[in-house]
């Protein structure tokens, strides 16, 4: 099934093009949210600035192609992302955050180009501590394939499990293809998802161009074919165990936890940014 999304301005000209949720596909294993960010140039001194903010019950991971982002959040954690490296911020019971384009890498027509997920935690993990985990490059798995190269960002797939704590089985992989390459999918997942960055690729005869995804689930999936040289997303894993809520920033399997989380944010009980408390993102009406 063709995903095309959604887009929606954050702001500032940056877009971003949401292809999860949707009607027709709420969630594939665990991946509740798929933002394709950008490419965008910021101009003068304009950057991202996503204000602090909370999140309940979910995980989320940050994978760029270009440009840097900073992250802080109430825990303390401040780390830089660029691309091939991975930022996984647990929220657990609570965490707030903020990302922003650096000082030092403002004013020079500084392009962004990524990806931003939110991953579901299992019911019984939804209210575990929360954590932040900068992975650099250099730890990832990097698998090659007859006509690909891989990089497994989360996840266990094709004999290979990535350093990065999760909290069930998934994948998420950014591959690079040769054209007229085909590309099996890891067989240990029974939902999964690709979505294109550059170029297109066809599978069991749907094509799939740029910026948007295709969904399948089932106990086998024909491999990908690469019409061009191609660069996508795969990203799946185990079903869900029960569906969830999204309001805002929150996810829960209880919409009486997200009225808590509301009110929580309402009333400033989840904590602040450090080095970052001047200003926050207030509760939608």
């Amino acid at each position: 099934m063709l995903i095309e999304g959604r887009v929606h301005d954050l702001g500032d000209g940056f877009n971003v093009r949401r292809l999860l949720p949707v009607l027709q596909a709420r969630h594939v294993g665990p991946f509740v949210f798929f933002d394709y960010m950008g490419p965008v140039t910021f101009l003068s001194d304009n950057g991202m600035d996503v204000r602090p903010h909370p999140h309940i019950g979910l995980a989320t991971v940050t994978w760029l192609f270009e440009g840097v982002i900073r992250h802080r959040d109430s825990l303390g954690s401040i780390a830089d992302i660029r691309p091939g490296e991975v930022n996984w911020m647990t929220a657990g019971r609570g965490i707030v955050h903020s990302e922003r384009t650096p000082p030092e890498a403002r004013g020079g027509g500084l392009r962004t180009h990524g990806i931003q997920v939110w991953v579901a935690l299992p019911k019984k993990d939804a209210e575990v501590e929360p954590e932040f985990h900068h992975h650099g490059a250099a730890e990832l798995p990097r698998i090659n394939l007859p006509g690909a190269e891989l990089v497994l960002i989360a996840g266990t797939a094709y004999g290979q499990a990535s350093p990065v704590k999760v909290f069930a089985p998934m994948f998420f992989i950014e591959a690079t293809l040769a054209a007229g390459a085909e590309l099996p999918w890891p067989d240990e997942h029974v939902e999964r998802g690709v979505c294109v960055t550059e170029g297109e690729v066809e599978w069991d005869g749907l094509v799939v161009p740029p910026m948007q995804a295709a969904v399948q689930t089932g106990a086998s999936a024909p491999p990908l074919r690469a019409r061009s040289a191609s660069r996508v997303m795969l990203f799946g894993g185990a079903p869900l165990d029960g569906e969830r809520h999204l309001w805002w920033n929150f996810v829960s399997s209880s919409r009486e936890r997200i009225e808590q989380a509301k009110a929580d944010w309402v009333a400033q009980r989840m904590g602040t940014v450090i080095g970052d408390d001047k200003e926050y993102i207030p509760l939608p009406s």
